[in-house]
Protein backbone atom coordinates (compact mmCIF):
# COMPACT_ATOMS: atom_id res chain seq x y z
CA UNK A 1 0.00 0.00 0.00
CA UNK A 2 1.33 3.56 -0.45
CA UNK A 3 1.79 5.80 2.62
CA UNK A 4 -1.49 7.52 3.67
CA UNK A 5 -3.78 9.66 5.54
CA UNK A 6 -6.87 9.90 6.72
CA UNK A 7 -9.34 12.85 7.34
CA UNK A 8 -11.68 11.92 10.58
CA UNK A 9 -13.05 14.03 13.51
CA UNK A 10 -14.82 13.18 16.82
CA UNK A 11 -18.70 13.50 14.74
CA UNK A 12 -20.21 14.38 11.71
CA UNK A 13 -20.39 18.26 11.07
CA UNK A 14 -16.78 18.89 11.93
CA UNK A 15 -15.33 20.15 8.79
CA UNK A 16 -13.97 16.65 7.18
CA UNK A 17 -15.12 17.49 3.61
CA UNK A 18 -13.84 20.74 3.51
CA UNK A 19 -10.26 19.85 4.89
CA UNK A 20 -10.47 16.86 2.66
CA UNK A 21 -11.12 18.44 -0.58
CA UNK A 22 -8.82 21.25 0.33
CA UNK A 23 -5.60 18.90 0.44
CA UNK A 24 -6.47 16.84 -2.14
CA UNK A 25 -6.25 20.27 -4.61
CA UNK A 26 -3.68 21.86 -2.93
CA UNK A 27 -1.37 18.37 -2.67
CA UNK A 28 -2.16 17.65 -6.78
CA UNK A 29 -1.39 21.28 -7.45
CA UNK A 30 2.01 20.22 -6.24
CA UNK A 31 2.55 17.35 -8.59
CA UNK A 32 1.14 14.23 -6.32
CA UNK A 33 -0.59 11.55 -7.66
CA UNK A 34 -2.89 11.68 -5.20
CA UNK A 35 -5.74 8.69 -4.36
CA UNK A 36 -8.89 9.56 -2.76
CA UNK A 37 -11.25 7.48 -0.83
CA UNK A 38 -14.35 7.37 1.44
CA UNK A 39 -14.89 5.89 3.86
CA UNK A 40 -18.02 3.60 4.04
CA UNK A 41 -21.41 3.93 2.49
CA UNK A 42 -21.13 7.13 0.45
CA UNK A 43 -21.87 8.33 -3.39
CA UNK A 44 -21.60 11.97 -3.31
CA UNK A 45 -18.15 13.04 -1.39
CA UNK A 46 -16.77 10.63 -3.65
CA UNK A 47 -17.10 12.60 -7.07
CA UNK A 48 -16.63 15.62 -5.17
CA UNK A 49 -12.84 14.25 -4.61
CA UNK A 50 -12.29 13.49 -8.28
CA UNK A 51 -13.26 17.51 -8.76
CA UNK A 52 -10.74 18.34 -6.68
CA UNK A 53 -7.81 16.07 -7.76
CA UNK A 54 -8.47 14.52 -11.29
CA UNK A 55 -8.51 10.70 -9.71
CA UNK A 56 -11.46 8.55 -9.21
CA UNK A 57 -12.11 8.45 -5.52
CA UNK A 58 -13.22 4.90 -4.08
CA UNK A 59 -15.06 3.43 -0.87
CA UNK A 60 -13.19 1.52 1.87
CA UNK A 61 -16.14 -0.09 3.87
CA UNK A 62 -14.67 -3.04 6.52
CA UNK A 63 -18.13 -3.79 7.03
CA UNK A 64 -19.48 -4.62 3.72
CA UNK A 65 -16.34 -5.61 1.85
CA UNK A 66 -15.40 -8.96 1.68
CA UNK A 67 -11.45 -8.70 2.20
CA UNK A 68 -10.43 -9.68 -1.18
CA UNK A 69 -12.78 -6.46 -2.57
CA UNK A 70 -10.98 -4.41 0.04
CA UNK A 71 -7.59 -5.72 -1.23
CA UNK A 72 -8.91 -4.49 -4.76
CA UNK A 73 -8.97 -0.78 -3.34
CA UNK A 74 -6.06 -0.55 -1.31
CA UNK A 75 -3.64 -1.41 -3.80
CA UNK A 76 -3.97 0.95 -6.23
CA UNK A 77 -0.99 3.25 -6.98
CA UNK A 78 0.00 7.06 -6.36
CA UNK A 79 2.04 8.93 -4.30
CA UNK A 80 -0.25 9.38 -1.16
CA UNK A 81 -3.68 8.12 -0.16
CA UNK A 82 -6.30 10.57 1.55
CA UNK A 83 -9.36 8.71 2.82
CA UNK A 84 -12.37 10.65 3.89
CA UNK A 85 -13.48 9.15 7.10
CA UNK A 86 -17.42 8.93 8.19
CA UNK A 87 -19.52 10.23 11.10
CA UNK A 88 -16.81 10.21 14.41
CA UNK A 89 -13.60 8.02 14.04
CA UNK A 90 -14.60 4.91 16.21
CA UNK A 91 -18.54 4.98 15.31
CA UNK A 92 -19.06 1.75 13.37
CA UNK A 93 -21.79 -1.03 14.10
CA UNK A 94 -21.74 -3.24 17.07
CA UNK A 95 -21.10 -6.82 15.08
CA UNK A 96 -18.52 -6.96 12.45
CA UNK A 97 -18.83 -7.68 9.52
CA UNK A 98 -15.94 -9.19 6.76
CA UNK A 99 -12.97 -6.73 7.72
CA UNK A 100 -14.62 -4.86 10.69
CA UNK A 101 -17.43 -2.57 12.16
CA UNK A 102 -17.39 -0.11 9.14
CA UNK A 103 -15.29 2.64 11.40
CA UNK A 104 -12.89 4.35 10.34
CA UNK A 105 -10.77 3.47 12.61
CA UNK A 106 -10.78 0.01 11.60
CA UNK A 107 -9.25 1.28 8.06
CA UNK A 108 -6.80 3.11 10.25
CA UNK A 109 -6.03 -0.25 12.10
CA UNK A 110 -5.64 -2.01 8.69
CA UNK A 111 -3.58 0.41 6.58
CA UNK A 112 -1.55 1.75 9.51
CA UNK A 113 -2.41 5.48 8.06
CA UNK A 114 -2.56 7.94 10.39
CA UNK A 115 -5.19 9.77 11.45
CA UNK A 116 -5.98 13.73 10.83
CA UNK A 117 -8.02 14.54 13.52
CA UNK A 118 -10.28 17.69 12.90
CA UNK A 119 -11.77 19.54 16.02
CA UNK A 120 -14.86 21.79 15.90
CA UNK A 121 -13.49 23.86 18.41
CA UNK A 122 -16.94 26.07 18.94
CA UNK A 123 -17.91 26.47 22.64
CA UNK A 124 -14.60 25.03 24.11
CA UNK A 125 -10.76 26.08 23.87
CA UNK A 126 -8.19 23.80 26.22
CA UNK A 127 -10.87 21.04 26.39
CA UNK A 128 -10.06 20.13 22.88
CA UNK A 129 -6.80 19.25 23.92
CA UNK A 130 -8.70 16.55 26.63
CA UNK A 131 -11.01 15.50 23.51
CA UNK A 132 -7.96 15.02 21.59
CA UNK A 133 -6.00 12.97 24.26
CA UNK A 134 -8.73 10.77 25.01
CA UNK A 135 -9.44 9.62 21.05
CA UNK A 136 -5.34 9.45 20.63
CA UNK A 137 -5.18 6.78 23.31
CA UNK A 138 -8.94 5.22 22.70
CA UNK A 139 -7.90 2.37 20.82
CA UNK A 140 -4.15 0.83 19.73
CA UNK A 141 -2.96 0.81 16.52
CA UNK A 142 -4.57 4.22 15.46
CA UNK A 143 -2.43 6.48 15.45
CA UNK A 144 -3.42 10.44 16.15
CA UNK A 145 -1.00 12.28 13.33
CA UNK A 146 -2.24 15.50 14.58
CA UNK A 147 -4.66 18.00 14.79
CA UNK A 148 -6.57 20.90 12.50
CA UNK A 149 -8.33 23.41 15.16
CA UNK A 150 -11.39 24.17 13.22
CA UNK A 151 -13.50 27.16 13.12
CA UNK A 152 -11.17 29.01 15.92
CA UNK A 153 -13.35 32.76 16.75
CA UNK A 154 -10.79 34.47 17.10
CA UNK A 155 -6.61 34.06 17.61
CA UNK A 156 -7.07 34.40 21.47
CA UNK A 157 -9.58 31.23 20.90
CA UNK A 158 -7.28 29.66 18.40
CA UNK A 159 -4.02 30.53 20.69
CA UNK A 160 -6.14 28.49 23.94
CA UNK A 161 -6.73 25.46 21.81
CA UNK A 162 -3.69 25.11 20.70
CA UNK A 163 -2.12 25.12 23.83
CA UNK A 164 -4.92 22.02 25.22
CA UNK A 165 -3.27 19.92 22.19
CA UNK A 166 -0.24 20.26 22.75
CA UNK A 167 -0.34 19.90 26.50
CA UNK A 168 -1.83 16.51 25.34
CA UNK A 169 1.12 16.19 23.49
CA UNK A 170 0.19 16.29 20.01
CA UNK A 171 1.16 18.92 17.17
CA UNK A 172 -1.40 21.36 16.06
CA UNK A 173 -1.07 20.84 12.21
CA UNK A 174 -3.52 23.99 11.55
CA UNK A 175 -6.12 25.90 12.90
CA UNK A 176 -9.25 27.20 10.42
CA UNK A 177 -10.77 30.21 11.55
CA UNK A 178 -15.22 30.49 11.37
CA UNK A 179 -16.07 31.01 7.73
CA UNK A 180 -19.59 30.42 7.10
CA UNK A 181 -19.48 31.17 3.30
CA UNK A 182 -17.37 28.08 2.39
CA UNK A 183 -20.12 25.22 2.94
CA UNK A 184 -21.81 23.17 0.73
CA UNK A 185 -25.01 23.03 -0.19
CA UNK A 186 -26.66 20.29 0.88
CA UNK A 187 -30.31 18.30 0.46
CA UNK A 188 -32.28 15.43 2.66
CA UNK A 189 -29.63 12.79 1.40
CA UNK A 190 -26.27 14.75 2.16
CA UNK A 191 -24.66 17.23 0.03
CA UNK A 192 -26.26 18.00 -3.10
CA UNK A 193 -24.32 16.64 -5.66
CA UNK A 194 -21.53 17.55 -7.30
CA UNK A 195 -22.57 18.12 -10.69
CA UNK A 196 -25.23 20.06 -9.80
CA UNK A 197 -22.71 22.31 -7.67
CA UNK A 198 -23.32 25.96 -9.00
CA UNK A 199 -19.82 26.90 -9.45
CA UNK A 200 -17.58 23.99 -7.54
CA UNK A 201 -14.18 24.24 -9.17
CA UNK A 202 -14.53 28.23 -7.67
CA UNK A 203 -15.33 26.29 -4.21
CA UNK A 204 -12.60 23.84 -4.44
CA UNK A 205 -10.04 26.38 -5.09
CA UNK A 206 -11.29 27.99 -1.84
CA UNK A 207 -11.26 25.28 0.00
CA UNK A 208 -7.20 24.89 -1.06
CA UNK A 209 -6.43 28.39 -0.68
CA UNK A 210 -7.86 28.13 2.77
CA UNK A 211 -6.04 25.40 3.71
CA UNK A 212 -2.81 26.43 2.19
CA UNK A 213 -3.08 29.92 4.38
CA UNK A 214 -3.77 28.25 7.62
CA UNK A 215 -2.18 24.41 7.74
CA UNK A 216 1.25 23.48 7.87
CA UNK A 217 0.91 21.42 4.08
CA UNK A 218 4.37 19.97 4.54
CA UNK A 219 4.13 18.90 8.03
CA UNK A 220 0.47 17.17 7.22
CA UNK A 221 2.14 15.55 4.15
CA UNK A 222 4.64 14.35 6.14
CA UNK A 223 2.81 12.33 8.41
CA UNK A 224 1.81 9.81 5.94
CA UNK A 225 2.76 6.03 6.01
CA UNK A 226 1.46 2.95 6.38
CA UNK A 227 2.22 -0.84 7.29
CA UNK A 228 2.60 -3.70 5.64
CA UNK A 229 -0.87 -5.49 5.81
CA UNK A 230 -1.35 -9.08 5.20
CA UNK A 231 -4.09 -8.50 2.45
CA UNK A 232 -5.69 -11.09 0.44
CA UNK A 233 -5.16 -11.75 -3.37
CA UNK A 234 -7.39 -8.90 -5.15
CA UNK A 235 -10.89 -9.99 -6.35
CA UNK A 236 -13.00 -7.96 -7.95
CA UNK A 237 -16.87 -7.78 -8.59
CA UNK A 238 -17.84 -9.75 -11.93
CA UNK A 239 -20.41 -8.13 -14.58
CA UNK A 240 -23.30 -8.77 -14.30
CA UNK A 241 -24.01 -8.91 -18.09
CA UNK A 242 -22.06 -8.10 -21.18
CA UNK A 243 -23.98 -4.90 -22.02
CA UNK A 244 -25.18 -2.64 -19.05
CA UNK A 245 -27.64 -0.08 -20.41
CA UNK A 246 -27.35 2.38 -17.38
CA UNK A 247 -29.49 4.90 -16.21
CA UNK A 248 -27.05 8.22 -15.62
CA UNK A 249 -28.61 11.60 -15.25
CA UNK A 250 -29.45 13.55 -11.87
CA UNK A 251 -32.49 10.99 -11.10
CA UNK A 252 -29.78 8.40 -11.55
CA UNK A 253 -26.81 8.99 -9.93
CA UNK A 254 -25.86 6.43 -6.95
CA UNK A 255 -24.03 3.54 -8.26
CA UNK A 256 -20.30 2.93 -6.52
CA UNK A 257 -17.05 3.06 -8.68
CA UNK A 258 -15.55 0.53 -7.60
CA UNK A 259 -18.39 -1.78 -9.43
CA UNK A 260 -18.13 0.42 -12.45
CA UNK A 261 -14.29 0.01 -12.67
CA UNK A 262 -14.83 -3.67 -11.95
CA UNK A 263 -17.58 -4.14 -14.94
CA UNK A 264 -15.16 -2.30 -17.74
CA UNK A 265 -12.07 -4.04 -16.51
CA UNK A 266 -13.60 -7.45 -17.12
CA UNK A 267 -14.95 -6.52 -20.33
CA UNK A 268 -18.42 -5.66 -20.08
CA UNK A 269 -19.57 -2.55 -21.78
CA UNK A 270 -21.29 0.44 -19.96
CA UNK A 271 -24.50 2.04 -21.92
CA UNK A 272 -25.31 5.17 -20.50
CA UNK A 273 -28.71 6.65 -20.94
CA UNK A 274 -31.21 9.67 -19.36
CA UNK A 275 -34.32 8.66 -18.68
CA UNK A 276 -34.66 12.61 -17.45
CA UNK A 277 -34.17 13.40 -21.27
CA UNK A 278 -36.47 11.18 -21.99
CA UNK A 279 -33.96 8.28 -23.72
CA UNK A 280 -35.12 4.63 -23.55
CA UNK A 281 -32.63 2.12 -22.79
CA UNK A 282 -30.51 1.02 -25.55
CA UNK A 283 -30.12 -2.02 -26.78
CA UNK A 284 -28.21 -4.08 -24.10
CA UNK A 285 -27.97 -7.49 -21.95
CA UNK A 286 -29.26 -6.04 -18.91
CA UNK A 287 -31.02 -2.46 -18.28
CA UNK A 288 -30.10 -1.13 -14.49
CA UNK A 289 -31.58 1.61 -12.96
CA UNK A 290 -29.13 3.01 -9.95
CA UNK A 291 -30.58 4.88 -7.04
CA UNK A 292 -30.58 8.72 -6.92
CA UNK A 293 -33.44 11.30 -6.34
CA UNK A 294 -36.09 10.26 -8.42
CA UNK A 295 -38.56 12.19 -5.74
CA UNK A 296 -37.57 15.17 -6.79
CA UNK A 297 -38.09 14.72 -10.69
CA UNK A 298 -41.13 12.67 -9.82
CA UNK A 299 -42.98 14.27 -12.70
CA UNK A 300 -41.00 14.40 -15.33
CA UNK A 301 -40.45 10.89 -15.06
CA UNK A 302 -43.80 10.27 -15.46
CA UNK A 303 -44.40 12.03 -18.87
CA UNK A 304 -40.98 10.53 -19.95
CA UNK A 305 -43.20 8.21 -22.33
CA UNK A 306 -40.16 7.21 -24.67
CA UNK A 307 -38.53 6.48 -21.77
CA UNK A 308 -40.75 4.15 -19.54
CA UNK A 309 -42.30 2.53 -22.91
CA UNK A 310 -38.77 1.47 -23.97
CA UNK A 311 -37.99 -0.06 -20.30
CA UNK A 312 -41.24 -1.77 -20.46
CA UNK A 313 -40.09 -2.98 -24.01
CA UNK A 314 -36.81 -3.80 -22.91
CA UNK A 315 -38.39 -5.22 -19.90
CA UNK A 316 -40.49 -7.75 -21.82
CA UNK A 317 -37.15 -9.21 -23.40
CA UNK A 318 -34.27 -8.99 -21.00
CA UNK A 319 -33.77 -8.66 -17.21
CA UNK A 320 -34.19 -5.22 -15.61
CA UNK A 321 -32.67 -4.57 -12.30
CA UNK A 322 -33.52 -1.34 -9.96
CA UNK A 323 -31.80 -0.13 -6.69
CA UNK A 324 -33.43 1.81 -4.29
CA UNK A 325 -34.61 5.13 -6.52
CA UNK A 326 -34.32 2.74 -9.43
CA UNK A 327 -36.51 0.23 -7.75
CA UNK A 328 -38.80 2.69 -7.08
CA UNK A 329 -39.24 3.70 -10.42
CA UNK A 330 -39.95 0.10 -11.91
CA UNK A 331 -43.07 0.09 -9.19
CA UNK A 332 -46.49 1.14 -9.82
CA UNK A 333 -46.48 4.44 -8.67
CA UNK A 334 -44.32 7.05 -6.56
CA UNK A 335 -46.01 10.12 -4.28
CA UNK A 336 -43.81 12.99 -4.20
CA UNK A 337 -43.45 15.63 -0.77
CA UNK A 338 -46.46 16.80 -1.53
CA UNK A 339 -48.02 13.86 -1.50
CA UNK A 340 -49.45 14.45 -5.25
CA UNK A 341 -49.33 10.31 -6.85
CA UNK A 342 -46.64 10.13 -10.29
CA UNK A 343 -47.57 7.07 -11.83
CA UNK A 344 -44.43 5.00 -12.71
CA UNK A 345 -42.85 2.41 -15.05
CA UNK A 346 -45.66 -0.46 -13.70
CA UNK A 347 -43.26 -3.31 -13.89
CA UNK A 348 -43.50 -4.23 -9.89
CA UNK A 349 -46.23 -3.49 -7.48
CA UNK A 350 -44.48 -1.26 -5.77
CA UNK A 351 -45.60 2.03 -4.44
CA UNK A 352 -43.65 4.38 -2.25
CA UNK A 353 -44.20 7.87 -0.86
CA UNK A 354 -42.03 10.70 -0.44
CA UNK A 355 -44.42 12.52 1.29
CA UNK A 356 -44.83 10.33 4.34
CA UNK A 357 -40.79 10.55 5.21
CA UNK A 358 -38.96 8.08 7.61
CA UNK A 359 -35.18 8.06 7.38
CA UNK A 360 -34.11 4.11 6.77
CA UNK A 361 -30.44 3.68 7.54
CA UNK A 362 -27.78 0.93 7.46
CA UNK A 363 -25.97 -2.14 6.70
CA UNK A 364 -27.67 -4.87 4.89
CA UNK A 365 -27.07 -8.32 4.51
CA UNK A 366 -29.37 -10.27 1.84
CA UNK A 367 -29.92 -13.43 1.13
CA UNK A 368 -31.19 -13.95 -2.35
CA UNK A 369 -34.79 -15.99 -2.60
CA UNK A 370 -34.23 -16.14 -6.61
CA UNK A 371 -31.39 -15.21 -9.01
CA UNK A 372 -30.94 -11.47 -9.75
CA UNK A 373 -28.75 -10.14 -12.70
CA UNK A 374 -24.95 -11.30 -11.12
CA UNK A 375 -26.11 -13.17 -8.72
CA UNK A 376 -27.20 -16.68 -8.24
CA UNK A 377 -30.32 -17.91 -5.79
CA UNK A 378 -28.74 -17.86 -2.31
CA UNK A 379 -26.50 -15.49 -2.93
CA UNK A 380 -25.38 -13.46 0.14
CA UNK A 381 -25.10 -9.66 -0.77
CA UNK A 382 -23.68 -6.62 1.16
CA UNK A 383 -25.10 -3.02 1.16
CA UNK A 384 -26.07 -0.38 2.58
CA UNK A 385 -29.49 1.38 2.65
CA UNK A 386 -30.42 5.09 2.82
CA UNK A 387 -33.92 6.63 1.92
CA UNK A 388 -36.68 8.51 3.43
CA UNK A 389 -39.62 7.00 1.30
CA UNK A 390 -42.29 4.63 2.93
CA UNK A 391 -43.68 1.61 1.05
CA UNK A 392 -47.27 1.88 0.89
CA UNK A 393 -47.50 -1.39 -1.39
CA UNK A 394 -44.86 -4.29 -1.80
CA UNK A 395 -47.40 -7.26 -3.38
CA UNK A 396 -44.92 -8.99 -4.97
CA UNK A 397 -42.60 -11.50 -4.44
CA UNK A 398 -39.68 -10.88 -2.35
CA UNK A 399 -36.60 -11.14 -4.10
CA UNK A 400 -34.31 -11.53 -0.96
CA UNK A 401 -34.50 -12.00 2.87
CA UNK A 402 -32.63 -8.56 4.43
CA UNK A 403 -30.94 -7.95 7.67
CA UNK A 404 -29.37 -4.91 9.18
CA UNK A 405 -25.77 -5.12 10.65
CA UNK A 406 -27.13 -6.55 14.18
CA UNK A 407 -28.94 -9.98 12.35
CA UNK A 408 -32.69 -8.13 13.08
CA UNK A 409 -35.14 -8.93 9.86
CA UNK A 410 -36.22 -5.53 7.77
CA UNK A 411 -39.55 -5.54 5.46
CA UNK A 412 -37.33 -3.71 2.75
CA UNK A 413 -37.34 -7.33 0.91
CA UNK A 414 -36.87 -6.11 -3.02
CA UNK A 415 -39.22 -7.31 -5.12
CA UNK A 416 -39.51 -9.55 -8.44
CA UNK A 417 -41.72 -10.11 -10.95
CA UNK A 418 -40.37 -11.98 -14.47
CA UNK A 419 -37.11 -11.00 -15.64
CA UNK A 420 -37.54 -7.64 -13.47
CA UNK A 421 -36.19 -7.33 -9.99
CA UNK A 422 -35.88 -4.60 -7.21
CA UNK A 423 -34.01 -3.96 -4.17
CA UNK A 424 -33.40 -0.71 -1.91
CA UNK A 425 -29.95 -1.75 -1.07
CA UNK A 426 -27.35 -0.52 -3.19
CA UNK A 427 -24.96 -3.42 -3.94
CA UNK A 428 -21.41 -3.10 -2.39
CA UNK A 429 -20.13 -6.66 -2.92
CA UNK A 430 -20.99 -10.36 -1.96
CA UNK A 431 -20.12 -11.80 0.91
CA UNK A 432 -17.43 -14.15 1.26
Amino acid sequence: MIPGLIVSAPRSGSGKTTVTLGLLRAFAEEGLKVQPYKCGPDYIDPAFHKAACGRESFNLDTWAMAPELLAAQLTRGGDLALAEGSMGLFDGVAFPGESGSGATADLSALTGWPVVLVLDVSGQAQTAGALAAGMAAFRPGVRIAGVILNRAASPRHERLCRLGVEAAGLPVLGALPRRGDLALPERHLGLVQAAEHPDLEAAIAAYAEFLRAHCDLAAIRAAASSHAAELPAPRAPKPPAQRIALAQDEAFSFIYPHLLEAWRAQGAEILPFSPLADEAPPEADLCWLPGGYPELHAGRLAAAARFLGGLRDFAARRPVHGECGGYMVLGEALADAKGERHAMAGLLGLVTSYEKRRMHLGYRLATLSAPMPGHASGARLRGHEFHYSTILAQPDAPLAVVRDAEGATVPETGSRRGLVSGTFLHLIGEAS
